[in-house]
């Protein structure tokens, strides 16, 4: 194996370190206490633990953790009523609703009744829009925690050539504009691209966000790039059980490019880091304070 392995678990324990120090900061010069509140609806057993998680690392880095726990048959208004309340309180800097929601709840409606300054995963109409005409918003933890390993690896991004595989709203359009922004070229691919194995060839940067095991193999990458796999998929293990892999054939790949994440252990520790980040800055903004560096888009 040639290629770096980018450890996305030291990476978040690094970003998760300096957001504590701001928090402390906060607290000794402001009085101030970064809050999020987390909902969740239902009792999803994935939904339970990523909660309980983001819970632990909330308060690890001495920030206040509001957590709402509701039936699986909560109503619209109920919800709705819950996040409005979330919207005035002021020591909530940021709400995040854990998706997915029961099929009853309409998820845009939802989302998109979140405060767009306290909406700290991104999600919300407005910080879409603000993302893609280049001003200052609120942006989805995954994306940023991606940008954030490939500015670590590279410094500048300029002028590179970034393929990202999978267009979702929540991971692939974000983390074109963020590419976009730091002045790569950027193309999007998709289950339509023609020819999709020589366009990846073509890539210093490749993400792959597509949700599909092990895709992206060893003759699609271009030698010495950085490919950064979003994916977490469960397949079956010769022999009985499973384990988790990315949408990147990670043997294959690593044969080949210059630094790429593992899964576990990649991008997936970053998304929770990430939405500390988010918290804080969102704080910062909140009260007038400068935001804190290397931790924003």
């Amino acid at each position: 194996m040639t290629a770096r392995k980018i450890d996305g678990k030291a990476f978040a324990a690094k970003v998760r370190a300096q957001v504590a120090t701001e928090v402390s900061q906060l607290k000794a010069a402001h009085g101030i206490t970064p809050g999020l509140a987390v909902v969740l609806v239902g009792e999803d057993p994935a939904s339970e633990v990523y909660v309980r998680n983001k819970g632990k690392q909330t308060i690890e880095c001495g920030m206040a953790s509001f957590e709402h726990k509701l039936a699986a048959d909560t109503s619209e208004s109920a919800l709705l009523d819950l996040i409005s309340n979330l919207n005035n309180d002021p020591q909530v800097h940021g709400i995040l609703v854990q998706l997915p929601l029961p099929g009853h709840l309409n998820e845009d409606l939802v989302i998109n009744a979140i405060a767009p300054e306290k909406d700290v995963d991104g999600f919300h109409i407005s910080n879409v829009g603000l993302l893609a005409t280049g001003q200052k918003a609120m942006v989805p933890c995954t994306p940023l925690g991606c940008l954030m390993m490939l500015r670590e690896e590279h410094g500048s991004l300029s002028g590179m050539n970034a393929v990202v595989v999978g267009r979702s709203n929540i991971v692939g359009k974000p983390m074109a504009q963020l590419l976009l922004r730091d002045s790569c070229t950027v193309t999007i691919a998709h289950s339509r691209t023609r020819d999709i194995e020589a366009l990846c060839r073509t890539a210093d940067i490749l993400v792959a966000a597509v949700g599909r095991p092990q895709m992206v193999t060893g003759d699609w990458v271009k030698p010495g790039a950085t490919v950064i796999d979003v994916g977490i998929n469960r397949i079956e293990k010769e022999g009985g059980g499973t384990r988790l892999v990315g949408d990147v054939d990670f043997d294959s790949a690593a044969e080949v490019a210059g630094a790429i994440t593992p899964v576990p252990g990649g991008v997936g520790p970053m998304t929770i880091a990430c939405l500390l980040a988010n918290t804080l800055t969102a704080c910062c903004r909140a009260n007038g304070l400068p935001e804190p560096e290397g931790l924003t888009a």
